[in-house]
């Protein structure tokens, strides 16, 4: 009897540890494929239809109608990304699946965008991945039949996903994205940043293998799968250094340490393609000390390729330049908490003041808490874009608004401004006296989705959706993803990443970042038609311009003075007499509710909800009104050394518009251009009338009469925030247009 017992007893053991050894194996993780491309195109007379309107708003401004202005972006990840798969898991309230098809599905269907790329991070693309969006691409296309006059036409790209633990050794994100589809015009292989994300890879399964399975059972799979996917990671040899890129095998995983190995890659491959800076102010992982002036040179630039930057996506805004910053870096290298400024609060200051009034409060005297103070703005300026790990037991209520742009317009979060759209045309790199170097960027935004759904600003609804927050469904989960800083102390820890405990997405502050996230820009192009060709050869004219979403129609050029008539945005001059320029723009169209009848006809009512959220771009016949024209004006650096700030006048002019629904056209011209004789860098924005908009208050602050943020109201990104708030508020929506570049020729 005792006998049989115990090998009952041994058979009921071993069912749950043969389960638990098999997950450790990865046996019950699946392959997720690229899904399933709906076949039905966009009816071609609802795309003439909307050419019809865009030209005759066109004609009644009196801007040229030979070309059209296209909508799209440049910058959507899918659940083919590892960041995505993360978000897409239950413990982060995530919806599951978002692959490629669904990507093309929403640009078509939802977004009704003209063009879209696909850019999921190379570090997670495996061959089998790549080969699956490859095609995916290609099925796309495919769907719109018509190849001189699509629909909607999609581009292949990536992410070169680099974050440096130092600012010489960060060159931050890009986009690569590629003319043409064929087999033979595009690489074998993506080109991923490095080892550091592939190492922080190899540790989760050790995470995912076990415990979230058996903690989460009824929604075991979705972890198996992440495993499955970590796993077909791992498992990829990584390709061999110094080898030409084309005697390379497919089945290995390529990378580039720098931003000159990246362009050395793509010019052996020798294809048409262009690299997109992003996320270029982004505080999240950018080192704080940050600037560009490392990659204005050249070796570490390739002006016929990095032609373009992204000024706005979902993640805030790159463009505007303040002279603070977040640390400060002496000649010998050696860091230091900056004082606060009008504007801005350092987070580093921030940390003194909160250790200042826990040692306070513990009654250890003035003194001591002084010194305390002291060492915790050191310990975090020491700490990078980790110190908020040196303040034990610290809430995201207690940083206030520190590390934040307070007078920008919807910022990134932890703001560098020397990585800014602005700083960058300021720049000048002396190298070569005869041949200075200038960055001569045309200015785009995209969405920088993780839910594969591109140009989700079209309606401002469903932030869980339509913006990339993410954060914890419940209490249990947050203390198992996010890192225990302990019990509140009144006292600074320093920081060091070689012995901590701390790792890969606990580094950063998610949590703050959250009230950061927002729906996405668009980039529009002034084509010559809808045919891939057309878009391509406006992204190489840089004939381009951002929205922070809406669908803003916006015209600058150069009207007099320039040699060969009418120059266009993006264009570069050499002139000698005053220049002249004119703005056109027109208001976005209010949208109805819900979706036209063609989303309809298309997707099944389940897919249009789990897409779309059941709204989808509806223009009403009804145009917003355009406010005002702001002008910017930048004189690039004339000497070595001269500072940046005085160069930047933004803005340098203030042009009002009558409100009126058929938009606004002004002229400006330079008078002091001859008489200082200096190449000089101009822009525009359009600024729409207010309107309500997904995080447009950020941290919500309550201010003093000092105009001091004593208060903050955060829009969790976790089960803390109620599914149904937008966390909406009044924001001004606009367009940035790409650059003139007018040097004095005189």
């Amino acid at each position: 009897m005792m006998k049989r017992t115990g090998i009952i007893l041994l058979l009921v053991l071993a069912v749950p540890v043969t389960y638990v050894v098999g997950m450790v194996l990865g046996l019950y993780g699946r392959h997720e494929g690229p899904g399933v491309i709906t076949p039905t195109p966009i009816p071609a007379g609802t795309v003439a239809a909307r050419a019809r309107a865009q030209k005759s708003a066109a004609l009644a401004r009196g801007a040229p109608a030979q070309s059209q202005i296209l909508f799209g972006d440049l910058h959507v990840h899918t659940t083919f990304s590892t960041d995505a798969f993360r978000g897409s898991l239950p413990m982060m309230q995530g919806e599951g699946a978002h692959p490629p098809a669904d990507a093309c599905d929403f640009a078509r269907y939802c977004s009704a965008l003209d063009f879209w790329s696909i850019n999921d991070h190379a570090e997670g693309l495996t061959p089998r991945r790549w080969k699956e969006t490859k095609e995916a691409i290609r099925q796309c296309n495919a769907v719109a039949q018509d190849a001189k006059n699509p629909d909607v036409v999609a581009f292949l790209g990536w992410e070169w996903t680099q974050v440096g633990t130092t600012p010489e050794d960060h060159y931050g994100h890009k986009n690569i994205i590629f003319r043409d589809l064929g087999e033979d015009q595009v690489p074998r292989r993506p080109i991923g940043a490095g080892g550091r994300v592939r190492q922080a890879l190899g540790t989760l399964p050790l995470i995912v293998r076990v415990l979230p399975p058996l903690l989460d059972l009824p929604n075991r799979q979705r972890y198996f799968d992440l495993d499955r996917f970590v796993r077909e990671i791992v498992a990829v040899p990584p390709c061999a250094d110094g080898v030409h890129t084309r005697e390379l095998p497919e089945d290995c995983l390529e990378s580039a340490d720098t931003a000159r190995e990246l362009f050395d890659k793509l010019s052996e491959w020798g294809f048409d393609s262009i690299v997109i800076p992003h996320g270029t102010t982004w505080g999240l992982y950018t080192p704080p000390g940050s600037s560009w002036e490392k990659q204005l040179t050249a070796i570490q630039n390739d002006p016929e390729k990095q032609i373009l930057i992204e000024v706005f996506s979902g993640h805030g805004n790159s463009e505007e330049h303040r002279a603070w910053r977040a640390i400060l870096i002496d000649e010998d290298g050696s860091v230091s908490c900056p004082a606060p400024s009008d504007g801005y609060l350092p987070s580093c200051w921030r940390a003194g003041e909160i250790i200042q009034q826990r040692c306070l409060a513990a009654q250890l005297g003035e003194v001591e808490c002084e010194r305390r103070a002291a060492e915790a703005r050191q310990n975090y300026a020491e700490a990078g874009a980790a110190g908020w790990h040196t303040v034990p037991g610290v809430k995201i209520e207690d940083w206030l608004d520190s590390g934040q742009c307070q007078d920008c317009f919807l910022p990134a979060f932890n703001y560098r401004p020397g990585g800014s759209a602005q700083y960058m045309a300021a720049l000048t790199n002396f190298d070569e006296p005869n041949d200075p170097k200038r960055f001569r960027f045309g200015f785009i935004a995209s969405s920088d989705i993780h839910t594969a759904r591109p140009g989700t600003g079209y309606k401002e609804f469903a932030r869980g959706s339509m913006s990339d927050f993410r954060g914890a469904r419940d209490e249990a989960w947050r203390r198992r993803i996010a890192f225990d800083t302990g019990e509140p102390e009144p006292r600074s820890v320093p920081f060091d990443l070689a012995t901590s405990r701390v790792r890969a997405f606990q580094l950063v502050e998610f949590e703050r970042q959250s009230s950061f996230f927002l729906t996405g820009g668009l980039v529009a192009v002034h084509s010559k038609g809808r045919a891939r060709g057309a878009i391509w050869n406006a992204f190489k004219r840089k004939e381009v311009y951002g929205t922070s979403g809406e669908r803003i129609l916006l015209w600058f050029d150069l009207v007099s003075g320039a040699v060969g008539g009418v120059v266009p945005m993006g264009s570069e001059v050499k002139l000698s007499s005053t220049p002249r320029f004119q703005v056109r723009a027109v208001g976005a169209f209010k949208q109805d509710p819900g979706c036209p009848d063609y989303s309809i006809g298309a997707l099944s009512p389940e897919r249009l909800e789990h897409l779309c959220r059941g709204e989808c771009y509806n223009p009403s016949d009804e145009r917003k009104l355009i406010t005002r024209i702001e002008v910017i004006r930048i004189r690039p650096q004339a000497r070595p050394g001269q500072p940046i700030s005085p160069l930047i006048q933004d803005p340098w002019k203030l042009l009002p518009c009558r409100p009126h629904p058929s938009g606004c056209v002004v002229t400006f011209e330079d008078p002091e251009f001859v008489s200082a004789g200096r190449d000089t860098v101009y822009y525009v924005r359009a600024i729409q009338q207010e309107s309500p908009a997904v995080n447009a208050a950020n941290l919500r602050c309550s201010y003093d009469q000092q105009g001091k943020c004593v208060q903050i109201d955060p829009c969790w990104g976790d089960y803390r925030m109620d599914p149904a708030d937008d966390c909406l508020a009044p924001n001004e929506e606009r367009a940035w247009s790409s650059p003139i570049y007018v040097d004095f020729g005189g």
